[in-house]
């Protein structure tokens, strides 16, 4: 019983370290262009994104992320049998890529916090896109439980990419146009 606890709690950790990664990021893209508004404007919408990046990123996303790991960890130390399936090797993998996508995430962040912008918001929406394929790569995994099914996986995700990179360059041009 107290694994499937352990399971239960680290699920929802990952849903609300994930839900803090893809909403950070849309801060990140709001202060970015906030930088680009008319002083006015700028002085009134800076300091409130900034406080709600703060708040996001310090109270939900970093405590989401280090409950995740150890969270995870005693999942792992419950069941060590885990680490001997291939999929669990791809899907660790795939937990790396995150962590390094939440310090991608909070070397933004710190820029931000100084006024500096790190890109424009063409390109964080992109980076934004990055948290949605690591979702599906480690949701699939961990659901399909197949290194085969993984490949077309794979396959898939890459398409996933292309269409989500084609949506963002599309929904540029629309807000452009508007």
């Amino acid at each position: 019983m107290a694994f499937e606890y352990l399971k239960a709690l680290h699920i929802i950790f990952v849903v609300t370290w994930f839900a803090g990664l893809f909403y950070v990021v849309r801060l990140f893209i709001y202060q970015t262009e906030a930088l680009e508004r008319p002083e006015a404007e700028r002085i009134v919408l800076k300091p409130q994104l900034d406080l709600m990046t703060r708040r996001l990123w310090t109270i939900i996303a970093w405590p989401s992320a280090i409950l995740t790991l150890i969270l995870g960890t005693a999942v792992l130390l419950y069941r060590p049998g885990y680490l001997q399936l291939p999929f669990m090797h791809a899907k660790l993998g795939f937990v790396v890529l995150l962590y390094a996508y939440h310090l991608g995430c909070h070397w933004i962040y710190l820029s931000l916090q100084k006024d500096l912008t790190v890109w424009n918001s063409t390109r964080l929406r992109l980076w934004n896109e990055l948290a949605t394929l690591l979702l599906f790569a480690i949701v699939f995994l961990i659901v399909l439980k197949s290194l085969i099914n993984m490949v077309w996986g794979m396959v898939g995700l890459i398409v996933l990419g292309v269409l989500l990179m084609l949506a963002t360059k599309w929904y540029k041009k629309v807000r452009e146009r508007n």
